[in-house]
């Protein structure tokens, strides 16, 4: 086998960077570690200034070309795109899985048929994409979506290849080229996405991944002066270096951060559902940036409920992501189980209780597993409230009308997403209309559909994507004005 190849769970997988349709190694690597176990995965191809300057140039090469493409024939090549997802999805579950510990049942009943879809959908609505022509005094006023050139996207590790093909998808169909940069600490799927756009046919340079550090690759990247839209997915800190960086060239940026959401439980909500609303919150460990880790609890039912989730959050099984029984995997890095422990010892000691769960136990669970955790009897200026955990840690509070949950809801720098459970239909449309959050959901979570706008409000984001708002973004807008009977026959 090539030295630039590892195999993971019996799939191989190219180490190396893919530049311009050809795959191209780097002077140093960085090891790529399973948070199942500690086992490294592979040496990852670890890129620099240069990688980046030869992506860029190699998408700007690539451009003219894939923007002349006809729309159709762009669509159809994303479709192919799709359907070589579907035949690779078991492969890319498993690659995935053992990458980011995430549930291998979640990917293949969930995940990976989302990352096809996303191909699918964005195929469909460029095909659709127009607006009728205004008429202004006889004018007419044409609008068009002018493909804007390379574009860089930088997702994260929690939900690696569906973000990266949620931004991908519209970037390409838009007629964009593409310098994908995924998270260091789960690159894999990424480089097998490569694999499957080169089969179904892109050309070479339409779509290029370039691995390594941000502080390296995705610096360089984001900097560069011929980048014409950046995307990137992750925390707060990192997006201010990202902007600061864009900023000296004017790159427009679409920003989707942090979030520390509120989930409000009425004294009138179903409690069950409300306490089904809750455990799914932790989902993937608690990595999940829309996740509502803030529980604001009507004080008449909060004894109720917190026994309900208790009851519930209990009989979750946590353990191995790839045996089907299990409810909660591992943390991805040690880092972020330091980051998890931290956030929750020094709550602890401020004063807040733990309903269950609680500091890590290595003699209980060992390597990067946190248990499912509530803290309660917490301050809302406190920093457990205040700050992004991105761990299996909520917070309960109570109040007593209203106008304080939202006061509760709301104090606060974040506005990702925010779901509210109640029985009254117009409490729901007062309560939402007043929450600071770019998705609401009530009494559901995680409904998505690609037709409508994501993104944060506040610290939570800059802009918005999903449906024809991706391609607002991912295009130069244009309005061609024609005079009534301006032609002159000079022939």
């Amino acid at each position: 086998m090539s030295e630039h190849l590892t195999t993971v769970a019996g799939v191989a997988v190219d180490t190396r960077h893919l530049i311009g349709g050809e795959r191209v190694a780097s002077a140093g690597t960085f090891t790529d570690v399973s948070p199942i176990d500690g086992a490294p995965l592979g040496e990852i191809a670890r890129g620099t200034g240069a990688e980046a300057d030869a992506a860029v140039a190699a998408a700007g090469a690539a451009f003219p070309g894939w923007a002349a493409t006809p729309r159709a024939e762009r669509a159809r090549l994303l479709e192919a795109v799709a359907d070589g997802v579907e035949k690779r999805l078991e492969e890319l579950a498993v690659v995935e899985t053992h990458d980011n510990g995430a549930l291998l049942r979640s990917h293949r009943r969930g995940v990976l048929p989302r990352v096809a879809h996303n191909f699918r959908f964005f195929a469909d609505r460029l095909l659709k994409l127009g607006h009728g022509d205004f008429v202004t005094r006889g004018h007419s006023q044409h609008v068009s979506w002018d493909p804007a050139g390379p574009c860089v996207l930088i997702t994260p590790w929690n939900a690696p290849l569906l973000l990266a093909t949620w931004k991908a998808a519209p970037a390409l169909a838009a007629g964009n080229t593409v310098i994908l940069k995924p998270s260091e600490w789960s690159p894999l799927t990424a480089s097998l996405l490569a694999d499957i756009a080169t089969a179904a046919g892109l050309p070479p340079g339409v779509l290029n991944v370039v691995q390594g550090y941000g502080s390296e690759a995705g610096a360089a990247l984001v900097a560069h002066p011929a980048v014409r839209r950046i995307s990137f997915t992750g925390s707060v800190p990192t997006a201010r270096r990202i902007a600061a960086s864009a900023a000296a060239n004017l790159t427009p940026l679409s920003l989707e951060l942090g979030g520390k959401s509120p989930l409000l439980v009425f004294a009138d909500a179903d409690l069950d559902l409300a306490a089904d609303l809750a455990v799914e919150q932790y989902d993937n460990a608690g990595q999940v940036c829309l996740a509502a880790t803030r529980l604001l609890v009507e004080e008449p039912v909060a004894g109720e409920f917190t026994r309900r989730l208790t009851e519930r959050a209990t009989r979750l099984t946590q353990g191995d992501p790839r045996d089907a029984a299990t409810d909660i995997g591992p943390l991805v890095h040690p880092r972020q189980l330091e980051k998890v422990d931290g956030f929750v010892r020094r709550a602890l000691a401020a004063g807040a209780r733990a309903v269950f769960g609680g500091p890590r136990d290595d003699a209980r669970l060992g390597g990067l597993y946190y248990p499912p955790t509530l803290l309660t009897d917490v301050a809302q200026d406190s920093e457990i409230v205040q700050e992004e955990v991105f761990g299996p840690v909520l917070t309960l509070q109570t109040f007593t009308t209203e106008a304080e949950a939202v006061h509760l809801a709301d104090d606060i720098r974040f506005g990702l997403a925010a779901t509210v459970a109640t029985g009254d239909p117009e409490r729901a449309r007062r309560v939402t209309a007043q929450l600071v959050a770019g998705t609401v959901w009530v009494n559901c979570f995680y409904v998505r559909d690609l037709r409508a706008p994501f993104g944060g409000s506040r610290q939570s984001g800059v802009g918005r994507e999903g449906g024809d708002w991706s391609f607002d973004f991912y295009c130069d807008l244009k309005t061609t004005v024609t005079a009534p009977n301006g032609w002159t026959d000079h022939a």
